[in-house]
């Protein structure tokens, strides 16, 4: 299914946020969080409840994203800052088509600057950028802070001190209208409103929240803070964490006490609340341009959040926490494709590109591993698709026991893959994954899944499978040898 003749190309309206988990928003269930533009974007479109970044970190998702091309395939598989040189990027293949492209916000690929083919980038892929007397050059928001400000702030957008990887929660120095978000909001709209009128427009608007800092405006803090907030599920299966090592702000392993655990909750609510405000300036302003009708919106994030489930904090796990996000697509009006469609398919961010490309009559290179999501969003009952659904990370913080995941949309087998550790999933009766099946008295089998794992990774270097089984303790490393792919001009 695509779209093909040059009237009916939609403009497309790709949101991103970063650190946003599948299931924190309210068409994602959660029981307190205030999502009101998303839900109803979500409904006049279709929500896909069982998506996953295939590999839960910043870099390694963005370049999933930005190719439709699995980790395996783009070559990082673990998260690490290097030099990319890719055959082809989203944004690249739309300009050649004829879109006006723009991208606002976090890019978070190497060499900072690099447009990787967009027309333009304002960027601001973290607010820890410091300079005393001169702006931030590097960052477009920081330099836009210190304008507002005055130049002599070292650090201004982060005097609350709190670390961009802390579980610290506790309200914004800044007012709502100099916040990171804002700015995204209001740069989207000068856009919108300067933009070429005789191109269609491919908009990636990348909002930094929330991901730590967990520092949402004042009254978004007190809002969840005076509320009774869900506490964090932990399964049979889960480590214990000492008191003293589980406190550490920049641990990956939490133990905290109740009022810090709800006020961690309480910062991280507060800035998914913001964005789905700052969403809905965006949106009221295509209204008001005509725009709105004919622009395809896609919401999602690159990885989720741990949040203390499990006794763990950030991403990289390949749980259900961690691993999936948040996906809605709005269809243009012209895509003639139904409302309120829920699909519970196993998809990824690699099917984002394919999807994109299919709505835009722009072909899909052969490299990339993605699909279109565009025959499930027109409401077909048993549209062929991928029977599993495979993601992995590579070991990071101070451990190196890297995972691998395979989900068909029901059940998720997880391998370690330096230590062999099993563990399985009925996502459908456990979705908070409290129950580790390969612990109960009558474990399921896992030789079909074994061998599934072992067929993608049969020609992986380092020897991890050998006659058709998998080998624990085998190289995991966060790039494989084509991790760089071909020069191009992008």
């Amino acid at each position: 299914m695509s779209v093909s003749a040059e009237a009916q190309r939609p403009n497309i309206l790709l949101i991103t946020a970063d650190q946003h988990r599948g299931d924190t928003w309210g068409m994602g269930g959660h029981p307190v969080v205030q999502t009101p533009n998303m839900d109803w974007l979500a409904r006049s479109g279709t929500t896909f409840g069982r998506a996953y970044s295939e590999c839960p970190s910043c870099v390694p998702a963005r370049r999933v994203l930005m190719t439709g091309q699995d980790p395996a395939a783009n070559g990082m598989v673990g998260m690490t800052a290097v030099d990319w040189q890719p055959e082809y990027t989203l944004p690249g293949e739309l300009s050649r088509a004829g879109y006006q492209t723009r991208m606002i916000g976090k890019l978070h690929l190497e060499p900072k600057r690099k447009r990787y083919g967009f027309d333009h980038l304002e960027l601001a892929d973290t607010q820890y950028e410091y300079g005393r007397g001169t702006p931030a050059r590097s960052n477009d928001y920081v330099q836009w802070l210190q304008e507002q400000l005055g130049p002599a702030d070292i650090g201004p957008a982060v005097a609350h001190g709190v670390n961009a990887n802390s579980w610290v929660g506790r309200p914004s120095h800044l007012p709502e209208h100099l916040t990171h978000t804002f700015w995204c909001a209001s740069r989207a709209i000068d856009f919108l409103a300067t933009r070429d009128p005789s191109s269609p427009f491919f908009l990636n608007l990348s909002f930094l929240d929330p991901h730590p800092p967990l520092t949402p405006p004042g009254h978004y803090f007190q809002r969840y803070m005076s509320m009774d907030l869900p506490e964090p599920v932990i399964g049979d299966w889960a480590e214990e964490v000492d008191p003293g090592k589980g406190t550490d702000p920049m641990g990956w392993r939490v133990n905290l006490d109740a009022q810090t655990m709800k006020q961690t909750r309480a910062g991280y609510y507060g800035l998914i609340n913001h964005v789905d405000d700052q969403i809905a300036r965006v949106v009221d302003f295509m209204r008001h341009q005509g725009l709105f009708e004919d622009t395809m919106i896609i919401y999602t994030s690159d990885h989720g959040e741990m949040l203390g489930d499990h006794n763990l904090y950030r991403k990289t796990f390949p749980y259900e926490a961690s691993a999936r996000v948040p996906l809605f697509i709005r269809p243009a009006q012209s895509m003639g494709l139904p409302e309120q469609v829920h699909s519970s398919a196993p998809v990824g961010l690699q099917d984002v590109l394919p999807t994109i490309f299919d709505a835009a009559g722009v072909p899909v290179p052969d490299a990339a591993t993605g699909r279109s999501l565009l025959p499930i969003m027109s409401g077909e009952d048993n549209p062929s698709w991928r029977a599993y659904l495979h993601g992995e990370h590579a070991g990071h913080y101070d451990y190196d026991d890297g995972s691998h995941f395979l989900t068909d949309g029901r059940y998720k087998y997880i391998w370690f893959s330096q230590t062999g550790r099993e563990q399985f999933f009925d996502l459908a009766a456990d979705p908070d994954e409290m129950q580790d099946l390969t612990l109960a008295p009558e474990s399921p089998d896992l030789e079909p899944w074994r061998a599934e794992l072992a067929a993608r990774l049969q020609n992986r270097p380092g020897g991890v499978v050998e006659d058709g089984r998998l080998v624990a303790g085998r190289p995991h490393d966060k790039l494989l040898p084509h991790h760089a792919g071909p020069a191009t001009g992008f």
